[in-house]
């Protein structure tokens, strides 16, 4: 077995034994996507979604709203 082939059998291997340890945590894996905030169109429909709601007449509702999504619980309301 070559130096390489070696290397990504031990890499492998210790994939292998870290999920092993995080389903014994009682994890699962998991796979979900996301926009590519990379892609050459990311920017141009973040800025066209961004000036659709910042040109509705709903748009104090959707900040409040988008707000409330972000705001860190006081600890003191923490049951």
């Amino acid at each position: 077995m070559s130096s390489r082939a070696a290397r990504r059998a031990a890499n492998r291997r210790k994939v292998q034994e870290h999920r092993q340890r995080l389903r014994a945590q009682g994890m699962r894996p998991i796979q979900i996507w996301v926009p590519d905030v990379h892609a050459p169109d990311f920017a141009a429909e973040a800025r066209r979604q961004s000036l659709v709601v910042a040109q509705s007449p709903e748009e104090a509702d959707i900040q409040a709203f988008m707000d409330s999504l972000v705001a860190w619980p006081d600890e003191a309301s923490s049951p």
